[in-house]
């Protein structure tokens, strides 16, 4: 038996199909050879765990030619999958299916591409709308039609060896304390502009971290986010307020620091779902996105939203300029959801 699985391309969304790649593997059996087709970035956020015996890259707009398209599906031939696993909706994601000739198909009818698959489902609709339902559960659903039993939602992931020597140099160059003194912030997101917290909301809950609960706080980001975590950091104003933004980032470190970490406060983005994977606190704020679209049933999570006549609108930039959804969410009411995390994490320790 050999199963591709077609990976999502966000990562919070690739974290998301964790549970249903612990239900196909738990299902079929240590016979069974799973093929991971995805980003390749997407390796990163799933390293740490062997999840798959063969893995095959894809980006249509890579530089490398072996991960465009052909090549993809010239490599799934030489695999020759019998199930094919379609977690993104995408029509490109089942054309490639076909066309690398797998003869099962399992994915949810979507953008016209109904045809090109041989188990369908579909999403439940009031009228026109899809009805909001957490990712996680529908990635599951493709699983329970290949015949899985009932699986755990909860998410899953590991840490390499390397990344963790890594995250421990960066501990020393910012002289962060051991053992999970330290709160992280991640303001970012890849998904657009309206998912950001103002940086000058995450400066004052940062220093209030600090000066009120004696904890450490780092500021992670991407490649694209090292100004704002800079201005967090400089904002903030405080030594025990640091970032990662001088720092060779990468989604291996971030995920590291995010498992070392306390507690995690978070844009509706990536980062997210790490600490909702390593069992850790969150506080996730959300502005412009459907809670439900995301859920994690994470019983340590949670989830702060300032509701708007306009919201949520699902937009990458504010329409209307105004950015209440997300301005208009207060420090107080943040640092108090932090403290409430903070508190618990404490009883549960000394527990």
């Amino acid at each position: 038996m050999k199963l591709a699985i077609f990976l999502p391309n966000w990562i919070g969304d690739a974290v998301m199909a964790t549970p249903t790649l612990r239900a196909l593997r738990s299902h079929f059996g240590p016979t069974v050879e799973v093929i991971g087709v995805h980003k390749p970035y997407i390796g990163d956020v799933l390293a740490g765990i062997d999840w798959f015996e063969h893995t095959v890259a894809y980006d249509r707009r890579s530089k490398n030619p072996a991960h465009h398209t052909w090549a993809v599906i010239r490599a799934l031939r030489s695999l020759r999958p019998d199930v094919a696993v379609l977690l993104p909706n995408s029509l490109r994601a089942a054309v490639i299916a076909r066309l690398a000739g797998i003869p099962r198909r399992v994915g949810y009818v979507r953008y016209g591409r109904g045809p090109l698959l041989t188990h369908k489902l579909w999403h439940p609709r009031v009228g026109r709308d899809y009805l909001p339902r957490p990712a996680i559960d529908a990635y599951l659903q493709l699983a329970y039609a290949l015949g899985c039993p009932p699986e755990q939602p909860a998410l899953q992931l590991g840490t390499t060896v390397v990344d963790e020597a890594a995250a421990d140099a960066v501990w020393r160059r910012l002289h962060l304390p051991s053992g999970e003194q330290v709160v992280v912030l991640n303001s970012g997101g890849a998904y657009g502009a309206a998912k950001h917290w103002p940086a000058e909301h995450f400066a004052e809950l940062a220093r209030r971290i600090v000066q009120q609960r004696r904890m450490s706080v780092l500021v992670l980001c991407g490649p694209a986010e090292r100004e704002i975590a800079r201005e967090i950091a400089h904002r903030a104003a405080h030594p025990q307020v640091v970032t990662l933004a001088d720092q060779e980032v990468s989604i291996a470190l971030s995920k590291v620091c995010v498992r070392r970490a306390a507690m995690l406060v978070t844009t509706d983005s990536g980062p997210r779902f790490f600490g909702v994977a390593f069992g850790k606190p969150v506080v996730t704020l959300f502005g412009p996105t459907h809670p439900r679209w995301s859920a994690t049933h994470h019983p340590r999570e949670i989830e702060l939203a300032h509701a708007v006549p306009c919201g949520p609108c699902s937009k990458r930039t504010c329409p209307l300029g105004h950015h209440a959804c997300m301005r208009d969410l207060t420090v107080d009411r943040v640092f108090a959801a932090v403290a409430a995390q903070l508190d618990s994490r404490r009883i549960t320790h000394a527990a």
